[in-house]
């Protein structure tokens, strides 16, 4: 058993982009910029923005977080977006969700212009993915086909079985494992048998939001398993995934931890996104 450590991978991908950042700056006379709207004080929140912000100042790019109340109407939040997507100035525009309960995310998400959607979001996007076209990536999805391909995993022809349908990670992550010519199961609440229906994958990707949730019966023996969840556990009040770790690692050839394993991942690619936005700007 192999423990995939996204932190490591995280940190080679953020100095490449920083030696990239550098050579744009002196090409174009300007750094890539990413600015983070931020809707109200939510603690989960102000934690990925911070983080985000940290990674950006990493790799050189510039970063600006606009902070509204949480109490902002809709009609303000989008003329923010106009504003930013008017603004030569910005590259990526990133709105960190959840958005409180009265503002459509979706709405929100379909104002950003698809060339500075740097999450992959917006339905010009969505759509681009699934007809196989150029577009911008979802940043979890994309971390975790490079974790599988920075050990030599190979996916081609191989069962995968992706936990969960969100937008944001099962169905993206899906569709790239189709395009890797895996073929491709995803399970969900609603599956039957699921523990069986995991225990055939020879890639186990996870992503539920439910801590611990998968034990080794959910297992092939010798399957790599990529763990998307980020939870709190119950009994310690730690971070965890939706992987019962120590249970399952022993069965596993290859595994993601939590953390250190998909959520580096996620800002390194979001920083590899804000460069893409940024040069089908300048080009």
């Amino acid at each position: 058993m192999e423990i995939i450590s996204g932190k490591d991978l995280a940190m080679s991908i953020k100095k490449e982009v920083a030696e990239q950042v550098e050579k744009l700056a002196a090409q174009y006379g300007r750094k890539p910029n990413l600015t983070v709207v931020l809707v109200g004080d939510d603690p989960a929140s102000v934690s990925y923005v911070t983080g985000k912000g940290k990674a950006c100042a990493e790799v050189g790019i510039e970063n600006k977080t606009i902070t509204l109340p949480a109490e902002s109407t809709e009609e303000q939040v989008l003329e923010l977006i106009n504003t930013l997507n008017a603004d030569q100035t910005v590259d990526g525009i990133l709105v960190q969700l959840p958005l409180p309960k009265h503002i459509n995310e979706e709405r929100v998400i379909d104002a950003i212009l698809k060339e500075k959607d740097v999450d992959g979001f917006h339905p010009y996007n969505v759509a681009a993915l699934w007809e196989k076209r150029p577009c911008i990536l979802p940043c979890t999805p994309k971390g975790v086909v490079k974790l599988l391909k920075s050990k030599n995993i190979e996916i081609s022809g191989k069962r995968v079985v992706v936990m969960g349908r969100s937008n944001i990670v099962g169905l993206p992550a899906a569709k790239l494992m189709l395009d890797e010519n895996a073929t491709v199961t995803i399970v969900h609440s609603r599956t039957k048998n699921i523990a069986d229906v995991c225990a055939e994958a020879d890639i186990l990707i996870v992503g539920i939001g439910k801590p611990k949730f998968v034990k080794p019966e959910f297992i092939k023996e010798g399957a790599a398993v990529i763990d998307v969840g980020v939870n709190r556990d119950p009994e310690t009040g730690k971070l965890c995934g939706d992987v019962d770790f120590d249970a399952c690692a022993p069965h596993c050839s290859y595994i993601t931890k939590v953390p250190g394993g998909v959520g580096p991942m996620t800002i390194a690619c979001l920083m590899e996104n804000t460069v893409e936005c940024f040069l089908s700007h300048v080009k």
